[in-house]
C-alpha cells in the first residue's frame, strides 16, 4: 500500500496541508477532489514523489511502481505514434537484446558438452518463457488496441507525435501508462483532452484496472463510474469517503448536518454549566464545586465546527433580444485545411430557442463549425446564413490564448464592455469570484479557473440571443460547473454546446448533433437519449464492428471469431452470473422477511419494499447483460 503520514505543507501564512494521513490500497480506485486551488495536485505529486512536503513522509513496497500522469508533460522528439508507445515495453526490449546475444552465441559455440554451453542454453530457455511471461508476443497488439481505444487510427501510428498537438501527445503518455500496468496509477486530469467516446474507453479499462487508481477530474459522470472512494481536500484537511462521487456529496451534507448539531447541542451544554459555574462562584459555600465543574469543564473535547469553502460565481444571464423564427442556417457547407477534410456538404437548420449539444470525436469538425457559426472561420464551400435579428455570444475553447496577458482583470472587462455598463464591472468581477485586489491582477498570472471565470464574466456584458460555448467548463471545479449550468438551464434564448462531459449535458440540451465522417447525424435529445440511441457504452465500438466486418469480406474463413471480444464476452459472462446469485439471494430473503405480517409494522417497511423493487429492476437489467453475453460467446 501506498502511504502518507503527517504530511504538513505551508506557503506564506496558507498551510495547504495540516499533518494529513492518507493510506492507498493495492486496489483503491479514489477520486481526489476539492475546490480549485485545494492542493489535489499537490497531493498527487507529493505521492508520485516530485515534491517533498516539509514535514512527513511517503512510503510504498520497494518493488512497486508509479504511473503519474500530469498536465505539464514533455514528449521526445522525432519517434512515431507507435514507437514512442512502444518505449513503454523497455523491459521486454532489454530482454530481447540478451536473447539475440544468447542465440548469436550458442550458433558460434562449439563445446556443446561444456557447463558454460548448458548455462546459456538454461538462460535461452528461462529468457524465452520470460519473453513469453511478460507479453513480448501480444505486446504490439496491445498498444494499438490502446491507441485505438484513446481515439488514434491505423495511418496515425506511423506518424511523427510532434505532428499532433499537445492534447493528443498527452494520449500518448496515457497508453504508455496504461501499457506499463504500474502498480499505483495517479492521473491528474485525464480525460481533459479526450473526446466523449475515448473518455468512456477509458472508464471501462480503469473499472477493471488490477492495481490502484488515484484520479483527479472534474467529470462527475467519468468519478462515478469508477471510484468506490472519495476523498476530499479542504482548508488543509482531509475527508475520507467510502464512496463514488455523487454518494460522496450526499454522505457530506449528512456529516457537516450532524457535526452542527453535535456542535450546537455541546455549546447548549457549555452555556448551562457556565452559568451553574458562575452563579456557584458568587457564593462561597459552592466555590469548591464551582472549581471542580470548571475542570471538569475544561477537560470536555470541543466539537470544532469546520470552515468551508463555498465561494462560487453568480451567474445570471441577461434575457435575450427577441430573434426571428430561425436562427442560424447552413447549406452544403464543407471546410478542408490542405488536403484534409473536415466537413463535407453539411446542412443544418437552428430554430429559435433551440438547445443544442455537439458532439463526437476530436478532429471531427466540431471546434471547425462552431468557429464558422461565429466568423471566428470561413467555410471552403457552402453558405450560412444567419437569422434576424441574432446576437451571438462566443466562448471559444482557447478563450484564455485571446486575452491580452499583460492586461489585468478589470482592464480585460472594460476593453470587452459597452459604456453603459463600465459602472457595473466591479460588481458583475465580484460575482466571478474577483474581489479586492484580485481585479488588478494581470491575467498572464490568472489559472485556467480563473481566466475561464474572466471569459464567462465577459459574456454577462452584453445581451445575447445565442450563445455558443466551446468547452465552457475544462478548468472549472464541481460547484461552478453546477452554477454554470443552472444559469444555462435558465437562459432563455439559443443555446450551441460543443461539449465531453456528460453530467453537464445531461438535461441541459434537446438536441445532440453527432459529427461523424465529415457529416452530422441529429438525434432529437440530450447526450443519455444519444448514447442510449446507439445502443453501445463505448460508441468506438461501432467503427470497430465496421472494420470487423470489412474484414470478414477478405478472409475465406467466415468462421472467424474475435478472440479478444470473446474473452471479454466471458470475462463479462462470469461477473454477471456472480450478481445474479446475490442478486437472487438478496431477493429471497427480503420475501422470507416480507411473508411475516410483522414486517409491515416496521417504521422502515416502505424502504424495505423500495429496496426489493430495486433488487427486482436490477436483476431484470442484469439478466439482459447475461444474455447478451451468452449470445456473443455462441
Amino acid at each position: 500500500m501506498l502511504s502518507a503520514t503527517n504530511i504538513y505543507i505551508q506557503y506564506g501564512d496558507r498551510i495547504l496541508f495540516n499533518n494529513i494521513n492518507v493510506v492507498i490500497g493495492d486496489r483503491d480506485k479514489v477520486g481526489l477532489v476539492g475546490r480549485n486551488g485545494a492542493g489535489k495536485s499537490t497531493l498527487m505529486k507529493i505521492f508520485a514523489g516530485t515534491v517533498s512536503p516539509q514535514q512527513g513522509n511517503v512510503s510504498r513496497p520497494g518493488a512497486s511502481r508509479i504511473g503519474y500522469l500530469h498536465q505539464d508533460m514533455m514528449m521526445p522528439k522525432g519517434r512515431t505514434v507507435l514507437e514512442e508507445t512502444l518505449t513503454a515495453f523497455e523491459e521486454i526490449k532489454q530482454i530481447e537484446v540478451r536473447l539475440r546475444a544468447v542465440e548469436r552465441e550458442l550458433t558460434e559455440r562449439t563445446d556443446y558438452e561444456s557447463e558454460e554451453y548448458m548455462k546459456l542454453l538454461e538462460e535461452l530457455s528461462f529468457l524465452n518463457d520470460h519473453m513469453h511471461y511478460v507479453g513480448a508476443d501480444t505486446m504490439l497488439a496491445e498498444a494499438e488496441r490502446i491507441l485505438r481505444g484513446l481515439g488514434f487510427q491505423a495511418e496515425d501510428f506511423n506518424r511523427l507525435t510532434t505532428e499532433f498537438s499537445g492534447g493528443w501527445q498527452m494520449r500518448v503518455e496515457l497508453a504508455k501508462m496504461l501499457l506499463r500496468e504500474p502498480e499505483y496509477l495517479l492521473l491528474d486530469e485525464p480525460t481533459n483532452h479526450l473526446d466523449m467516446e475515448s473518455i468512456i474507453w477509458l472508464e471501462n479499462f480503469l473499472k477493471d484496472y488490477a492495481g490502484a487508481v488515484v484520479l483527479i477530474s472534474h467529470d462527475k459522470t467519468f468519478l462515478d463510474n469508477i471510484t468506490q472512494r472519495t476523498i476530499e481536500i479542504e482548508l488543509g484537511k482531509l475527508f475520507d469517503y467510502k464512496a463514488n462521487y455523487s454518494k460522496f456529496v450526499e454522505l457530506r451534507k449528512e456529516r457537516r448536518a450532524l457535526l452542527q448539531n453535535t456542535f450546537e447541542n455541546q455549546q447548549r451544554l457549555i452555556s448551562q454549566k457556565e452559568r451553574t459555574i458562575d452563579r456557584f462562584r458568587a457564593k462561597a459555600s459552592k466555590a469548591t464545586m464551582a472549581q471542580s465543574m470548571q475542570k471538569q469543564l475544561d477537560k470536555i473535547e470541543r466539537v470544532e465546527l469546520e470552515e468551508e469553502d463555498v465561494d462560487v460565481m453568480n451567474i445570471r444571464f441577461a434575457p435575450s433580444p427577441r430573434a426571428g423564427t430561425i436562427v442560424m442556417e447552413g447549406k452544403l457547407i464543407s471546410k478542408n485545411y490542405g488536403k484534409t477534410d473536415v466537413l463535407q456538404k453539411i446542412d443544418f437548420k437552428i430554430d429559435r430557442g433551440e438547445r443544442v449539444a455537439f458532439v463526437g470525436q476530436n478532429g471531427q469538425g466540431k471546434t471547425t463549425l462552431a468557429k464558422i457559426l461565429v466568423n471566428a472561420e470561413t467555410a471552403s464551400s457552402g453558405e450560412v446564413v444567419p437569422g434576424h435579428n441574432v446576437s451571438i455570444g462566443y466562448y471559444a475553447q482557447n478563450q484564455a490564448e485571446t486575452m491580452f496577458p499583460n492586461a489585468t482583470v478589470l482592464e480585460t472587462m472594460e476593453q470587452m464592455s459597452p459604456p453603459e455598463m463600465r459602472t457595473r464591472l466591479r460588481n458583475i468581477l465580484g460575482c466571478f469570484m474577483f474581489s479586492g485586489e484580485d481585479v488588478d491582477k494581470r491575467v498572464s498570472v490568472l489559472s485556467g479557473g480563473e481566466r475561464a471565470r474572466l471569459a464567462l464574466a465577459c459574456l454577462l456584458l452584453r445581451p445575447f440571443n445565442l450563445l455558443v460555448l466551446d468547452e465552457p467548463t475544462n478548468h472549472l471545479d464541481m460547484l461552478s460547473k453546477e452554477v454554470l449550468k443552472k444559469a444555462l438551464m435558465e437562459y432563455d434564448g439559443t443555446l450551441i454546446i460543443v461539449s465531453h462531459d456528460r453530467d453537464f449535458l445531461s438535461g441541459l440540451t434537446e438536441k445532440t448533433m453527432e459529427f461523424r465522417d465529415r457529416q452530422l447525424f441529429e438525434y432529437l435529445g440530450d447526450v443519455n437519449y444519444f448514447l442510449e440511441k446507439r445502443q453501445l457504452e463505448n460508441m468506438r465500438e461501432i467503427d470497430l464492428q465496421q472494420q470487423g466486418k470489412s474484414a470478414e469480406i477478405k478472409i475465406p474463413n467466415t468462421n472467424v471469431v474475435d478472440e479478444n471480444a470473446k474473452k471479454q464476452a466471458q470475462k463479462k459472462l462470469t461477473s454477471v452470473e456472480k450478481r445474479i446469485a446475490e442478486l437472487e439471494k438478496l431477493i429471497a430473503d427480503a420475501e422470507l422477511q416480507m411473508a411475516d405480517a410483522a414486517f409491515y409494522e416496521r417504521p422502515d417497511a416502505n424502504k424495505q419494499i423500495d429496496l426489493y423493487r430495486n433488487l427486482q429492476n436490477e436483476l431484470k437489467d442484469v439478466m439482459q447483460e447475461w444474455e447478451q453475453a451468452v449470445e456473443l460467446i455462441g
